[in-house]
């Protein structure tokens, strides 16, 4: 409580502190904030707001932070305005009951920072529960957050008053490690801006943070996989043969990976038991389903409708996982795997990368959009985000590269670019490469076993592609040999080929040596 009123919380409703599963599930429900599925796991809506709304996201403008701000990709908010939306929220809180999460980000002892979550929602603090790092109850007995976030949906914006865009504020103090969210109930809101705080921190104290799903071995090797919404980060590193260490935040230290969570938050669309089962059966009771539909009836979720969004989200504690990595933390990488999925399919399955091509392809962060997932996209659109994960760093992306580079080098790391998107020609006209041959390219290459095969070089991307891999026909492995149309697929290489380099013009100045190793458009 002395926390809370420091916050300016001085008379709030009851307050519930550290509640376990079990309650904040019976809160929920009695609530009415959302009802139990046939799984036992508790489905919500978040209403309007059924993803991250960048565009509502902020970083205050505060004068130790500011001059290394990336403010080209962060919006800037002014430190008056700040202070004064901060005491319209802490006033629309008063009186109201709130739930308290208290609990850690960074498995790594070395890097463990405490975090605290204040919720209007029972299921937003399950979700908080969930999907962060729980502590024992000696390590919570004289808890004092160093990060604190608080969530408020029922708090909404005035953009005249308040400097906001609408409704919906997600606003991050880096200098007081504070974050406040406002007018949106997608819980998202509150993981990505505990990521965009650590990808502050943690730099600063020599460890690469990245957007990253993480798993090894049985014989401790330990693979990464970068990439955006959509590109099967979770869905890969979900590996029966496999440890999974975390599906999608995790650190690179000077003594190995860490796992910044402890807990997933998966895209359920189209899950099936069949081809993703840890995944589908960590759905149960504990787990939070976002957005899915359901049968009234039988509460049975439609895993297959995007009724309400096609980012239908699951939200599970990683012990969910069987034989998941407790604590999360892994060696040094030997395999990392940088995944996109090109709808204009001309990427290969698979290739392998030099140093600078993964410096390169790492900057570029690239995937595509496809036509119709948003309104005007008629044909597939080339998605730039750098690092993977631009909406989430407040420093320059060249930070993070050198970063990433120094570790490659010193640990001898191997890199490959996966496709998981199409094949035979582009969205509409191919087809979505079967996972099955993805997962074999992946195996192989965490294995080793392309090591001593053959490779071909792409003419437009300067990629190596293997001539053969383990479980993979041939023929698919360089995708102009699967379009029917080879002119039609070189006009496409080409189109794709100059959003690389017309992507890459804005980061030249300061990395131009690794121009060269583009694509030639």
């Amino acid at each position: 409580m002395k926390h809370l009123k420091s916050l300016g919380l001085t008379n709030p409703g009851k307050v519930h502190f550290n509640l376990p599963v079990p309650s904040l599930i019976e809160h929920a429900l009695k609530r009415g904030e959302g009802v139990l599925a046939s799984s036992g796991a508790l489905i919500v809506h978040t209403g309007k707001y059924t993803g991250r709304s960048p565009d509502d996201k902020f970083i205050v403008e505060d004068s130790e932070v500011a001059d290394e701000i990336w403010w080209s990709n962060n919006k800037r908010f002014p430190r008056s305005k700040f202070e004064a939306l901060f005491r319209r929220m802490t006033s629309y809180l008063q009186n109201r009951e709130l739930y308290v999460f208290d609990g850690f980000v960074g498995a790594h002892s070395n890097f463990r920072i405490p975090l605290r979550v204040i919720n209007e929602y029972a299921h937003q603090n399950l979700f908080a529960r969930q999907l962060f790092i729980r502590g024992s109850e000696k390590e919570l007995k004289d808890f004092w957050p160093e990060i604190t976030v608080i969530a408020a949906p029922g708090f909404k914006a005035q953009p005249e008053v308040d400097g906001t865009n609408s409704e919906a504020f997600i606003i991050i103090s880096l200098e007081e490690k504070l974050v406040l969210i406002g007018g949106t109930l997608y819980s998202g809101e509150i993981k990505k801006s505990v990521f965009t705080v650590l990808n502050y921190l943690m730099p600063k104290a020599g460890v690469l943070s990245m957007h990253c799903s993480a798993n090894k071995g049985r014989d401790g090797s330990t693979a990464l996989f970068f990439g955006l919404s959509g590109t099967g980060k979770t869905t890969l590193s979900a590996d029966p043969e496999r440890l999974l260490i975390g599906d999608d935040e995790h650190g690179w230290s000077n003594e190995g990976i860490f796992n910044f969570e402890g807990g997933c938050y998966a895209k359920c669309i189209n899950l099936s038991r069949e081809k993703e089962p840890q995944i589908y059966d960590a759905i149960k009771f504990g787990a939070v389903l976002e957005n899915v539909v359901y049968d009234e009836t039988t509460r049975e979720p439609d895993y297959k409708s995007d009724a309400i969004t096609e980012n239908t989200r699951a939200a599970y504690p990683v012990d969910f996982i069987p034989g998941a990595v407790i604590p999360g933390t892994g060696g040094h990488p030997r395999t990392i795997i940088f995944l996109t999925a090109d709808a204009f399919g001309v990427l290969p399955p698979i290739a392998k990368l030099s140093f600078e091509q993964a410096m390169y392809y790492f900057i570029s962060g690239y995937t595509s959009k496809l036509a119709g997932t948003e309104r005007g996209i008629t044909e597939p659109q080339a998605t730039f985000s750098a690092c993977f994960g631009a909406p989430f760093l407040p420093l320059s992306p060249i930070v993070y590269a050198k970063l990433l580079g120094e570790k490659i080098k010193k640990h001898g790391t191997e890199v490959y670019l996966v496709n998981t998107g199409w094949t035979g020609g582009p969205y509409g006209i191919g087809r979505r490469i079967d996972l099955n041959y993805t997962r074999a390219m992946v195996k192989s290459a965490i294995e080793g076993k392309l090591s001593g095969v053959e490779f071909e070089k792409d003419p437009v991307f300067g990629l190596m592609i293997p001539k053969s891999c383990p479980g993979v026909p041939s023929e698919i492995l360089n995708p102009k040999n699967t379009w029917y149309d080879k002119k039609s697929y070189d006009d496409t290489a080409i189109k794709l080929a100059r959003s690389f380099v017309d992507n890459f013009k804005k980061f030249s100045h300061e990395m131009p040596e690794l121009e060269t190793f583009g694509p030639r458009a």
